[in-house]
């Protein structure tokens, strides 16, 4: 067999293609679950880190330096696999997004920490001396600013977390790696799974090149302004 018959071979290709198309769909699923509910708890965890009492501001920052040093991999192993012990039992989808999850949010809050804090000390001030309570200040003057700062290296660590969706072939959820793998195993061909690498790419390039346009595009408003 020559390169073309042994990697893209398009008769395995299209025969498994129904397989691939469904995993390429649990992985879209998984990835936009796990972006927008990591992104609110970690808006909602960088709050309290900045503006909660001492107690639970310490709550935060344990959250935040557990989550960001310990590896997916092994985070999804323990909830997956020794969760049940303890009674509590997840399905493949649940489990993974947990785990990708917790991770994300704490990234997600350290990214907004940092925007937040970028915002002069003297607009919450003023915000102050107009009457404005502590939660309209948030809502109205602080979030919107720190948004407009956070969102490009926001959109770069979802862009991450999309690509380590890949794991959950870990606990066997169908994902599109997963898929692949069945597919290689059950046609004994490559083919497939050179398939799969060219579905992360269709998916993920243009989110690669969104992160790019934020950049740019935030960078200049940062000098017109």
């Amino acid at each position: 067999m020559d390169f073309v018959d042994t990697f893209l071979n398009a008769e395995v290709i299209l025969r498994v293609y129904p397989m691939l198309l469904k995993g390429i769909g649990n992985t879209v699923a998984l990835a936009t679950t796990t972006i927008v509910v990591g992104g609110i708890a970690g808006v909602l965890i960088c709050l309290i880190r900045l503006y909660a009492p001492k107690f639970f501001r310490g709550m935060a920052i344990a959250y935040v330096d557990l989550f960001r040093a310990i590896p997916i991999l092994v985070l999804l192993v323990i909830i997956y696999y020794a969760l049940p012990f303890m009674g509590i039992r997840l399905n493949a989808f649940m489990a993974t997004t947990l785990a990708l999850g917790l991770v994300f949010s704490s990234f997600t809050a350290e990214v907004f920490r940092a925007g937040i804090q970028a915002i002069p000390r003297g607009q919450t001030e003023a915000a102050a001396a107009l009457g404005l309570s502590f939660p309209v200040t948030i809502w109205k003057v602080i979030l919107p600013q720190a948004f407009r700062i956070a969102i490009p290296p926001h959109t770069s660590n979802a862009v991450a977390i999309a690509k380590d969706t890949s794991l959950a072939s870990v606990v066997a959820m169908p994902d599109l790696l997963k898929q692949a793998t069945d597919a290689q195993a059950l046609t004994a061909n490559p083919s497939p799974l050179i398939a799969a690498a060219i579905m992360y790419l269709i998916v993920l390039l243009p989110a690669v090149r969104l992160v790019s346009y934020l950049e740019e595009r935030f960078r200049n408003d940062g000098k017109a302004a």
